[in-house]
This record gives C-alpha cells, sequence and structure tokens, in this order.
C-alpha cells in the first residue's frame, strides 16, 4: 500500500492526482518487461500471471495477435478491435491486419477487417485489389484515383494497376496522362518507364514532350492535336505549361496567348495552366502579365490567388485595388479580421472613415494579429473571447478513473511517453466537448503542457486559452527575460509557437527544445556566454534551452534596435534574410512589413509570435488586456527599412 500526504495548500484534486502514478507499481514491472518481450517476439519471457489484470495487458495481446498474422481469422481481429474500441489498439491492429491479409492475397480477410476505405495508399491499394471480384466497378474507380499521381506508388499496388490495365481500365490515355504528371513532378525516372509502355499511336505525343523539354519556346510550334482522338493534348500542354512558367513565367503567358484560342481543353487543364500564370506572376511581381492577371482572375476566385493579388495590391499602396479584391473573396475568406482589417486601412487611405471604422469593428473582434492591431487603432482592448473551464475534485476523480486515462497513466508511469500521447489523444478525439474539456482539466491538474496544449488543438477548444497557454516554465522564462533583458512574454509566445511546450521536440531540421535551438547554434552561444557546449541532448534541458533561446532574440533584438517584429523575423527566418527584407524596401509602417515578408511560414510565425505574447501578457492580468498591447508605441510608429539595423 502506497500513501500520498498532500501539504495544506494542496486542493484534494491536485492530491488525488498526484497519488496516481503511485497506483498499480506493484504489476509495472512485469508489465514493462512484458511489453519489450512482446515486441521482440520473446513470448517465453512474457509472465501472462502477473501482467493478467493489468491496464496495459491489451498492448502484449496486441503483439501476439499482430505476431499471428496473417494466419489469424479476421474474427480473431474483430474480437480484438471490438474488445479495444477505446484505444488507438483498434485502429493499429486493423491497419496491421489490412497489411498482413493484402500481402498474403487474401483479399476476402481484407474486406472483412476493413471499416470502409483505409487511409494509407498501400492499404487502400489492398483495398481495391481485395475488391476487383467483388465491385469491379468501385475497384476500377478507386484504382484509377491511386493510379493518377505523377510519382511511383507502393509495390502493394502492382496487382491492382495489372489488373486494372489488363482489363482496360487503365489504358494508353492514362498511362500518358500519368506520364505527364511524372514529368511535371521532375520523376524523370517514372516518365521515362511510362513512356515505354505507349504504342505507336502515341508517337507525336512523344515527339512534341522530347522537343519541348530542351526548348519550352517549342511548345507554340507543336501539333495542338496530340495523340489518338486528341486525348493527349490536355496533360501535355498543362504539364509543358507549368514548366514553361516555372522557368520564365511572361515568356510562358505570351506562348499561352498564343495558344489559348486555338487549343481545345477541358475546363480542368486550362484552369490549372491559368492558375500557374497567376500564381507565379504575382509571387514573382511580374508586372508585364498583370493586365493579363487582372482580367481573368475574377473568372478564378481561388482564395489563394486573390491573396496573392491583394498583398501585390498593398506593395503598390493601390488602396482601391484593395478594395476590390477583397470584395471579390469568397464571403467566408472576406469575413477573415485580417481582411477586415485592410479593408479598414484600404478605406481610411481613401477618406472613407465611416467604411473604415465599420471593418475596424469587425477586424477587432478576432483573436489575432490583425484582430489586435484593428482594436489598437480604435483605442479598444483586444477581444480575448475566452472561456474559463474547471471541473470540481469529486468529478476529476471520476476523470482519472476512466479506462483511457488509467492507460495513459500507467504508459507513463513504464516509460512509453510515445504510446501514453497516441492513448490520451485518441481519447480527446473520441470525446463530446464535455469529455474533452474534462481531459484538459485533467491534463492542466497533472501539469502535462504539451499534453494539454495538444487536448485543446485536437478537442477544438479553441478559446480555452488558460489551456492554450499555459504557464509552463514561467520561472526560467522570468528568470531569463530578466538576465537577458528580454521581455518575458515574448520568450513564452516563442516557445509556445515552436515547440508548443514540448521540451523534447525535435524538428526535421534538427532544432531542438522548448524554443528550438539548433546544435551549431547552441554551441556558438554556448561559446559566447563561456558555459559548456551543452551538445544536442543538454540543449533539451528546459532551463539550458530557454537560456539560449533568450539570449539569441536578445541579440536579433540588439540587431534590430529593439524592435521585436524585425527580431522575432530574424529568430524563424536567420537575420540574412531579414537584413535584406528591411534594405531593399521602401520604408513601411509596421503591418505593411509583415504583410511584406515574403515567406508564408514567417509572415504567420511573426504574427502569431507578437498575438501570443499579448495572450500571455492579459493571462498574466488575470485574462484582462485592459492596458495590454501587442506592439510598443516605437513599433507601431517607426519606419520599417535599413535605419532599424543598430549595426551594419
Amino acid at each position: 500500500m502506497s500513501l500520498c500526504f498532500p501539504g495544506p495548500w494542496r486542493t484534494l484534486a491536485v492530491a488525488t492526482l498526484a497519488c496516481l502514478p503511485l497506483l498499480g507499481q506493484a504489476d509495472d514491472r512485469s508489465m514493462r518487461e512484458a511489453l519489450q518481450a512482446a515486441r521482440a517476439g520473446d513470448w517465453h519471457k512474457v509472465d501472462e500471471a502477473a501482467i493478467h489484470d493489468h491496464e496495459l495487458a491489451g498492448y502484449v495481446a496486441y503483439h501476439r495477435l499482430r505476431d499471428r498474422l496473417p494466419d489469424v481469422e479476421p474474427q480473431r481481429v474483430l474480437a480484438f478491435i471490438s474488445r479495444h474500441a477505446d484505444s488507438p489498439l483498434a485502429d493499429w491492429i486493423r491497419n496491421q491486419a489490412i497489411d498482413r491479409y493484402g500481402q498474403a492475397e487474401r483479399h476476402a480477410y481484407v474486406l472483412e477487417v476493413a471499416d470502409g476505405e483505409p487511409e494509407s495508399t498501400a492499404r487502400r491499394c489492398y483495398y481495391y485489389t481485395a475488391l476487383l471480384g467483388r465491385e469491379p466497378a468501385t475497384a476500377a474507380a478507386g484504382g484509377r484515383e491511386l493510379w493518377r499521381v505523377g510519382r511511383s506508388q507502393p509495390t502493394a499496388c502492382d496487382t491492382l494497376f495489372d489488373t486494372l490495365r489488363s482489363r482496360g481500365e487503365i489504358g494508353e490515355p492514362q498511362v500518358w496522362e500519368r506520364r505527364m504528371l511524372a514529368w511535371q513532378a521532375g520523376e524523370s525516372g517514372l516518365a521515362s518507364y511510362l513512356g515505354r509502355q505507349l504504342g505507336s499511336r502515341w508517337q507525336s505525343a512523344q515527339d512534341a514532350m522530347a522537343r519541348v523539354q530542351n526548348d519550352y519556346a517549342a511548345i507554340t510550334r507543336v501539333p495542338e492535336c496530340l495523340g489518338p482522338d486528341c486525348r493527349g493534348s490536355g496533360p501535355f500542354f498543362a504539364a509543358a505549361m507549368h514548366g514553361y512558367v516555372r522557368a520564365d513565367t511572361e515568356a510562358a503567358l505570351g506562348a499561352w496567348r498564343q495558344l489559348a484560342p486555338r487549343l481545345e481543353l477541358d475546363a480542368e487543364h486550362r484552369q490549372a495552366i491559368q492558375r500557374d500564370l497567376i500564381f507565379y506572376s504575382l509571387v514573382r511581381d511580374v508586372r508585364a502579365n498583370r493586365a493579363w492577371v487582372d482580367a481573368v482572375l475574377p473568372d478564378l476566385p481561388d482564395p489563394e490567388l486573390l491573396e496573392l493579388r491583394v498583398r501585390s495590391a498593398l506593395a503598390d499602396r493601390d488602396w482601391r485595388g484593395v478594395i476590390d479584391w477583397v470584395q471579390r473573396m469568397p464571403d467566408e475568406t472576406r469575413r477573415d479580421e485580417r481582411w477586415q482589417y485592410w479593408l479598414g486601412r484600404a478605406h481610411e487611405q481613401l477618406g472613407d472613415e465611416a467604411s473604415a471604422m465599420r471593418a475596424y469593428v469587425a477586424a477587432a473582434e478576432g483573436r489575432s494579429f490583425f484582430g489586435f492591431s484593428a482594436a489598437d487603432r480604435l483605442g479598444r482592448p483586444y477581444a480575448l473571447n475566452m472561456e474559463r473551464n474547471g471541473f470540481d475534485s469529486a468529478y476529476l476523480e471520476q476523470v482519472s478513473r476512466w479506462p483511457a486515462v488509467r492507460r495513459t497513466e500507467a504508459l507513463l508511469r513504464i516509460d512509453e511517453p510515445g504510446l501514453a500521447a497516441s492513448e490520451w489523444y485518441a481519447a480527446v478525439r473520441r470525446a463530446g466537448p464535455r469529455d474533452a474539456r474534462a481531459l484538459g482539466d485533467y491534463a492542466r491538474q497533472r501539469g502535462w503542457h504539451a499534453k494539454l496544449v495538444q487536448t485543446t488543438i485536437v478537442g477544438q477548444l479553441w478559446d480555452a486559452l488558460e489551456w492554450r497557454f499555459p504557464e509552463a516554465y514561467r520561472d526560467h522564462f522570468l528568470e531569463w527575460g530578466r538576465r537577458t533583458g528580454v521581455d518575458p512574454y515574448l520568450l513564452m509566445g516563442i516557445a509556445r509557437r515552436e515547440s508548443a511546450y514540448n521540451p523534447e521536440a525535435v524538428s526535421p531540421a534538427g532544432a531542438r527544445g522548448l524554443m528550438q535551438v539548433m546544435p551549431g547554434t547552441a554551441t556558438q552561444l554556448a561559446r559566447q556566454l563561456g558555459i559548456a557546449d551543452p551538445g544536442p541532448y543538454g540543449v533539451l534541458d528546459p532551463q539550458t534551452n530557454i537560456r539560449l533561446g533568450s539570449t539569441y532574440i536578445r541579440d536579433m533584438l540588439e540587431r534590430y534596435s529593439g524592435n521585436r517584429l524585425a527580431a522575432t523575423a530574424a529568430y524563424n527566418a536567420g537575420p540574412g534574410r531579414v537584413d535584406r527584407w528591411l534594405t531593399q524596401s521602401a520604408p513601411q509602417e509596421f503591418d505593411l512589413f509583415v504583410e511584406s515578408i515574403p515567406f508564408r511560414e514567417t509572415r504567420n510565425y511573426v504574427q502569431a509570435v507578437l498575438t501570443y505574447r499579448a495572450i500571455f501578457d492579459s493571462l498574466a492580468n488575470g485574462g484582462n488586456s485592459e492596458g495590454v498591447s501587442m506592439l510598443t508605441p516605437a513599433e507601431k510608429r517607426v519606419r520599417y527599412d535599413g535605419s532599424l539595423l543598430a549595426r551594419q
């Protein structure tokens, strides 16, 4: 028996939850050893009696059943799925069964265990292969969709594709179309392979491809009708124009103007070509193409293209154009506070104060960078739209007994954090609104900061700000904010955006920890601070990571005269790029500078960090944004150009 003695300052709920990790520890060692043995297939080392009643016994049973596939009847798999329906184990064994049955060509078994079309490409191929005999039309439709990609597909698709080709469901037109998709995607090996599958009737199309590959300008001199019944023309011109547009956008438009009137293309291929031309003309600011873009874009109401057009109008200070192109956006897009803010700015610049006020009021309803910026222009507090959640100790004690919660706690006790996270998020996904909030409050009480943030994301608890922005590592942020002279709420905003408070987060590029510090940067900063190099694992220590991250953002603040917008952009994109953005542009106001950042990732990053910073500040003020300002007066007033650089 184990005892917990909570101090007088603890609530009953906290005391109850603090005791939970001690429950079941008598069996945990056996469970840990059994799970390790099960993974290795060392079944003689599994003490079944010791783990029989353990809440994690299903994990060992999962490995046992998986190891017996495909020589297990589907009924056994379905029984396991039913028994563990409230755990990710159910989906895992279903997927494993589809894989193993598919590999063994046990098609009837695949269909028995599949719950509709699977998600992964390989399993979809096994599923449609299994349907070839039972529902050939459905199998053909699914198989053609899987075929129509410009990259190689898994070997699991081979039987499906071979059968559909032998039946004529995938013929030479589909082979040619896929070849064009592969060419467009730069998959030269696949394109060459597919080319060898085409007969002599496609020789003129093959010749056209070879000619244009060597000279995009030759696109205007190839036949307009390619392949039998001209069925190769649409895929060819879409792929060829895609390459031409990327190589020389202005010349590509000239060629398209010659081709468009005389080509008989379906709407899909014609619109793909037009979209490419508009996209690259706007991204590359090809002024010679602007009149054509403005003539064609209204017929392609694509939100991404309209966003680019508004941003180009902002770059030109074309305020009438801003209004016109925002008004052309779909209703849902146009109502976003970002575009309402820019409508307000445009109307204000044109002297229409009443329209500007209406747009700013609409924008200020949002909890975002531009929503807060609109509120600043109106001189009103930020609309946090915050909901407060909390459950009494009796209900939290009930939550602690929920099977998914017990399994999560048990997995953490045996040092299986990955499995614990899978259990937890699966429970949140299944939960209704009240139960999702109960799980959130449980995570808060347990101090699971990263799980708490992810719980709000998985459960879509967007207004639970105290959970989305918890006081994780607060003392470290305050300490290193004080030592480095950096606003601690800015540090919190960076960490929240970088890692969502996961101290062990490692990005694909190798950035590590709460503030996503690169090992090389950590080495340089350690040398600068006169401390030992923490190495790739030491940098994961929260205090060390915060110390290094706060030192780096301090250096960026010094580089940009204390300006947090520029420094935050540099934290994400690197100071070299920010230097160029500042020195190569005319002086801009803060909002135009943010909107002009060419990288979407950095543009969104800066907005998020400064918004998060204001939210953390407001939460520290009891959830009241009165007196909180996202930006300083200097950051709002200064002109964003090379003068921000404190040292050259």
